[in-house]
């Protein structure tokens, strides 16, 4: 079993841990009464690292005087490391966050946690909590320190989403289930553009950075885990970096804002739950038209879920030029029927013709992701551009998918509208014609 700690007493971390804490919290509130600033989280972190190796030592002569081994170097450094992982990390998990190799994290109560690794293994590790109240009460802590704003978690809000510092999504619930359970998402490609995607072909590559540099709004389609997500953060890495871009989401995922030397002007947004009043709501589709009030000139909404899919097409339709959203569908061609059927689910009710031609003349292209064979995600099987309405939204795909589902340019001509885009972009339509569908 995977230990995050190594095999050490944590009846010793938490003991040292509280001394830690106590002498820090003392220490703040000695310079707030003189009138001098807290601690940078810097200055923090050492002086604490401090403070541990003091109380190791105080603890290591305790055991001589009492004529005991102390711990080992290896054992005291594990200790430090647990200590800081609960006064500065995410406690029990921060060691599952840094290992390079986990994927997902799903704990249940205080049972051994599973590990899914990116090889597709899985491994069992220490549990996170002593119990299911510790646990429970672990996030909630987290749902008050970590996002933009508090998140409850109790028995009227028993699911909770949160982006953690290291971009990592957790979602959690309890009070349905018979324990709480804790999933974790690890994000391993926040940096990255569309050459790191090399499953996919250049064409592809290629034809996907000229859609982003000409402007065109992208629907980015797929299932479950099959990377939406990873592809909107690659194309949207070929965007100038001066433009200012606004995010909207229901719980921070993107992370553009983390990288401000790709992208140096990001507003990013997250929808806000009512407080405990009941009041102080704030959804994606209010979030959608505020964004038009920011004079930026790509909206992008990370997943439509929702009725934000009215306000984002109307965004698209309204000088948001260049816009880029994802929706779970499970092919390129049931995209607008499924925008339809969120359309129809919203305060608006708006029904399923005006959403289609709302669509049709909103959308440029739809762009679907799926895994291959080999279970590679982010993998391009289609990219359909969007041609007009006549009763129904028009299509012709493009790219479709061979038969080991990668996209293969179908030998469909652009429209000429569009082909000037792309040109202008640094994709030359000619490459698109007389190829075929790869077999």
């Amino acid at each position: 079993m995977e230990r995050p700690w190594g095999d050490i007493d944590e009846t010793v971390v938490y003991s040292v841990r509280a001394k830690v804490s106590d002498r820090l919290s003392d220490l703040q509130a000695g310079r707030g009464e003189q009138g001098l600033p807290r601690l940078s989280r810097a200055d923090e972190e050492q002086l604490a690292a401090q403070l541990v190796a003091e109380e190791l030592r105080l603890m290591a002569r305790a055991l001589l005087d009492r004529g005991r081994t102390p711990p080992s170097q290896a054992d005291e450094r594990a200790v430090a490391k647990a200590v800081s992982d609960l006064l500065f990390g995410m406690g029990r998990l921060q060691p599952f966050l840094e290992r390079p190799d986990v994927k997902n994290v799903h704990a249940q109560g205080a049972r051994q946690v599973w590990l899914e690794l990116l090889d597709g293994t899985s491994v069992r590790g220490a549990p996170m909590a002593a119990s299911g109240d510790d646990l429970i009460e672990w996030v909630r802590d987290l749902g008050r320190r970590v996002g933009l704003s508090e998140r409850r978690f109790d028995p009227d809000r028993y699911r909770i989403n949160l982006q953690l510092p290291d971009g990592s999504r957790l979602f959690a619930i309890a009070w349905v289930t018979a324990e709480p359970h804790v999933f974790v998402r690890r994000h391993h490609f926040i940096d990255i553009d569309l050459d790191a995607l090399s499953q996919n072909a250049p064409m592809v590559r290629a034809f996907l950075a000229a859609l982003v540099k000409a402007g065109l709004c992208v629907i980015i389609a797929g299932g479950q885990g099959d990377g939406k997500t990873t592809l909107l953060r690659a194309m949207a890495a070929s965007m100038d970096p001066e433009e200012r871009l606004v995010t909207i989401e229901t719980d921070l995922e993107l992370g553009l804002d983390r990288l401000p030397e790709r992208h140096h002007q990001v507003v990013a947004m997250e929808a806000r739950e009512a407080n405990i009043e009941g009041v102080g709501q704030v959804t994606c589709a209010q979030l959608v038209r505020d964004a038009m009030r920011t004079n930026s000139r790509r909206v992008i909404v990370g997943e439509v879920l929702g009725d934000e899919v009215i306000p984002m097409l109307l965004a698209m339709n309204s000088g948001a030029q260049g816009s880029l959203c994802t929706v779970h569908a499970d092919s390129s061609d049931d995209v607008f029927e499924k925008l339809g059927t969120l359309a129809a689910l919203s305060p608006q009710h708006l029904d399923h013709d005006t959403t289609s031609r709302l669509a049709a003349k909103a959308v440029d292209f739809i762009v679907f992701v799926e895994r291959d064979p080999e279970g590679v995600p982010v993998v391009v099987s289609s990219i359909r551009e969007v041609t007009g309405f006549d009763g129904q939204p028009l299509t012709n795909e493009l790219f479709a998918a061979g038969v080991d589902r990668h996209a293969w340019p179908t030998g469909v001509p652009i429209s000429d509208r569009r082909a000037a885009a792309i040109a202008a972009g640094g994709f030359d339509p000619a490459w698109l014609s007389g190829t075929g569908v790869g077999r």
